[in-house]
């Protein structure tokens, strides 16, 4: 829900441009489930009830649709250490996209299973962002940290 979030606080004064990795960015007055009206991920298969109000993902859904691409003991980490997600956050409404007034970066995930990929990619489009398409996962931030870093980098240094 990263995306969702940078999208509402990207409006700060402070926030110079906006850098989104493989996320979701809703656009002024839309809800992520509003983004995402798509046919849902594999991962979707792998989303269960934790506790009251909240989801998360099951060890095989983290293994296989998440981080599909890292070593499973580094992918077993990745599943102990997730936060259950709040139902309700898939329906809040962005009050205004950052992305439409401040420059805006995108790596699409093209091996994403939590996001589709061609989401992603329309989503990159439609934002006119400057945008890096890699053959990964949903993280390419623990599969790939030097590319991600790189891309982040440059961006900043654009600004």
């Amino acid at each position: 829900m990263g995306g969702a979030v940078i999208t509402e606080a990207g409006n700060h004064p402070q926030v110079k441009g906006l850098v989104y990795i493989s996320a979701g960015a809703p656009d002024s007055g839309q809800s992520f489930a509003d983004w995402k009206n798509y046919t849902p991920a594999p991962a979707a298969t792998e989303i269960k009830p934790y506790g009251e109000g909240y989801v998360a993902l099951t060890l095989e859904g983290v293994r296989k649709h998440f981080v599909q691409d890292i070593p499973s003991d580094e992918a077993d980490i990745v599943y102990a250490a997730q936060g259950p997600l709040a139902v309700k956050c898939f329906g809040d409404k962005i009050t205004a996209a950052a992305w439409r007034s401040k420059p805006n970066w995108y790596i699409v995930a093209a091996q994403d299973q939590t996001i589709p990929s061609g989401v992603e990619r329309h989503s990159a489009k439609r934002r006119g962002a400057q945008s890096l398409v890699l053959e990964i996962s949903h993280v390419p931030m623990l599969s790939r940290p030097d590319v991600v870093a790189e891309f982040i980098a440059k961006a900043s240094s654009s600004l």
